[in-house]
């Protein structure tokens, strides 16, 4: 789709990352939006009669072009934050939210789409989906509601989308504000070499000498779980779990506090407009489960299934932690670092050890070789693309009759002022008309160890599955075979379905005939040697009730927060976290613990009244996973199954439906429990 005076488009269809200037940005939405608005106006002028081409394609192709404008800026922001982006950024972001709320409370639009859908016998399921989704939407944005609380609707939109960007970036600077720099590395005695060198590596690149350690999730995790300095391990827990907070060493500074109740507040307020008892109600209008009663009822099942073995963990680990030497008592900074000692003495390994084992360009490798035999595609490098750093690769994707079905960039590693955390951008949507063949591009960011020196980065087995999963998101993504927008790829699945490729395709790396294809010892390419696959295996669900529970705690913290809120208490944030841990958590974080203020899954994130979607479609992977298990792990039919019923058709019809259709049946809670290792 060519367009030549946006300079936020790139002529061939590809963002022009580098090109992007923060200056271009206010200006470019400012007349997208415009000329968006002006052809709205003319599609409705005549009053109808409409028609699937003449009104809902041609608003697709008005969406579609704010979408690809939006989409890099909003990704650079991310991955490459700057103040004059970050200003330019948050001054679109009102603009964006009151132009959505306009077009979702525009009466003569609902009508038309109203019309299309009564006369849309002759069209598709996706079409006829497409339609339901967005007539429900309509609803969702106060096409109802009278004017004055239209209007405040509005406001409540715009206030969200600032406050929601205000809370991630306190994070990162909160993040990026700390670090701790030893010039003897005896103060990091305990740290694995990789590690080490990687502090030494960062002190460098910030102009320092000696070993600089941070609160990125790489160098934080090497510390909290090998330091063998109580105090140090300590130290930097607190600084991580204080971040963008009231406590801890930037006490005040950033603190999200005040941000998150504006939140809770604003969204109680929006549900309420809408004639949602709460929050929690209105998340669930647009999900697979149906009412709170039956996300509490699943939340507190699998914890009650949990919970007695993760105290039976939480015991042998204090007890192994006293013969070993260590505190009566755990502390949340003990955790990690005796729950490596336990798993190494048990198994004989240590997670370190997979290290060489696991070089990142040939887990890439690897892992495309995965996809290639579960749904027949072939990925291959593209170079000399436009890529906003020099860490990022960009890949095509072809299907077996050489059709190019999708493009991405991967974007691996840790630096500054990159947002923390692993995801997947949608960058542009699949969108096929008579007239346009649009091919559908996705980011896929990481934070990993990067290279050191001329060694390539080396990844941890967590990393591998963290991998793996958003490759996972990246194929919803960029295999549809939908041709609407609304209803390609993740676009229209519910959030309580969309983890389901990413956390399904995390158990190919357990599997020894997925890592015999990328599991090979940087140097010498000696594969994963039995004795350590075997003790990897045997470790798989280490402690997986204690994890079980810590997941079940964040989820039923968003759900009831949201669920409970009431505006004479406020959020009682807090107050309600510490209820859940009563019931569901074994190990207590201390008092000066701020876990929520840094929780931008659903602060800021898509996941607000929907974090329990991670258990949610937990369990259809599990389920989907062991039909695999019992035809084979490469099973041809089986990976064609999944691509053409879940995969390629995207939200296209109901999520339940599409299970339904590539399992024969309704998913199992007692598969997770299986794959979990929990004796529920």
């Amino acid at each position: 789709m060519k367009d030549d005076t946006n300079p936020l488009l790139d002529p061939e269809g590809l963002p022009p990352f580098t090109r992007i200037r923060p200056e271009h940005v206010q200006p470019a939405i400012d007349a997208l939006l415009a000329h968006n608005r002006a052809a709205v106006a003319r599609l409705l002028a005549d009053g109808g009669p409409y028609t699937w081409q003449g009104l809902v394609e041609a608003l697709e192709v008005l969406d579609d072009r704010l979408n690809r404008t939006w989409s890099p800026v909003s990704h650079l922001n991310a991955v490459m934050n700057t103040p004059e982006l970050r200003a330019a950024y948050n001054a679109c972001l009102p603009k964006l939210s009151e132009y959505a709320t306009e077009m979702g409370q525009n009466q003569a639009l609902f009508l038309a789409y109203k019309a299309v859908a009564e006369g849309g016998g002759h069209l598709d399921a996706p079409r006829r989906k497409l339609l339901s989704d967005a007539l429900r939407d309509f609803h969702l944005s106060g096409i109802d509601l009278p004017a004055a609380d239209q209007a405040r609707f509005k406001e409540i939109g715009q206030e969200l989308a600032r406050l929601g960007s205000r809370f991630d970036e306190q994070v990162l600077d909160a993040t990026q504000a700390w670090t701790r720099t030893f010039t003897d590395p005896a103060g990091l005695d305990g740290l694995p070499p990789a590690a080490l060198e990687q502090a030494r590596q960062t002190a460098e690149q910030r102009g320092e000498e000696g070993w600089m350690i941070t609160l990125e999730l790489p160098s934080y995790l090497a510390v909290i779980t090998h330091a063998h300095d109580r105090a140090l391990r300590r130290e930097i827990y607190t600084a991580y779990a204080t971040r963008a907070s009231d406590q801890g060493p930037h006490a005040g500074r950033w603190d999200n506090g005040p941000i998150m109740e504006e939140i809770l507040a604003l969204r109680h307020e929006q549900a309420r407009l809408l004639g949602f008892a709460n929050y929690a109600e209105r998340s669930l209008a647009t999900k697979m489960a149906h009412d709170p009663d039956q996300v509490l009822g699943f939340l507190n099942d699998l914890a009650a299934r949990s919970r007695p073995q993760a105290g039976r963990e939480l015991e042998e680990l204090t007890a192994f932690a006293r013969s070993e030497g260590g505190p009566e008592r755990l502390e949340a900074w003990d955790i990690a670092y005796y729950s490596e000692r336990l798993r190494q003495a048990r198994f004989h390994f240590a997670q370190e050890d997979l290290r060489p084992y696991f070089p990142a360009p040939r887990v890439i490798e690897g892992l495309f070789g995965v996809a290639q035999r579960l749904f027949g595609i072939r990925i291959h490098e593209v170079t000399g693309v436009d890529v906003w750093h020099p860490d990022v690769r960009f890949f095509e994707i072809h299907d077996e009759e050489g059709h190019l079905r999708g493009q991405f960039y991967l974007d691996l590693y840790a630096r500054p002022h990159k947002r923390g955390g692993a995801w997947m951008d949608g960058c542009i949507d699949r969108f096929f008309t008579d007239t346009l063949d649009q091919i559908p591009a996705a980011c896929l960011v990481c934070n990993f160890t990067p290279p050191l020196g001329d060694q390539p980065a080396l990844l941890t087995h967590d990393e591998v599955e963290t991998l793996f999963h958003e490759f996972g998101h990246g194929l919803h993504h960029l295999l549809t075979r939908v041709d609407h927008p609304p209803v390609a790829g993740i676009n229209g699945v519910p959030w309580d379905a969309v983890e389901l490729p990413s956390q399904l395709l995390e158990n190919w790396a357990w599997e020894r005939p997925a890592l015999d294809l990328f599991a090979g010892h940087w140097e010498t390419g000696a594969p994963l040697p039995d004795h350590l696959y075997r003790a990897m295996r045997a470790a798989r669900n280490f402690q997986s009730a204690m994890q079980m529970v810590r997941q079940l705690e964040f989820a039923l913290f968003d759900f009831r927060v949201h669920l409970e809120y009431e505006p004479a208490r406020g959020g009682r944030i807090y107050e309600v976290l510490e209820q859940v841990r009563e019931r569901v958590a074994v190990v207590r974080p201390p008092a000066f613990n701020r876990f929520a203020h840094a929780f931008s899954h659903i602060f800021s994130g898509g996941y607000a009244a929907g974090y329990y979607s991670y258990k949610w479609a937990e369990v259809l992977a599990a389920d989907a996973f062991a039909l695999f298990q019992e035809r084979g792990i490469f099973d041809r039919e089986t990976g064609r199954a999944l691509a053409r019923e879940i995969l390629e058709r995207g939200g296209s019809a109901e999520a339940m439906d599409l299970y339904r259709a590539f399992r024969g049946r309704e998913p199992r809670v007692d598969a997770l429990l299986q794959l979990s290792g929990i004796q529920g």
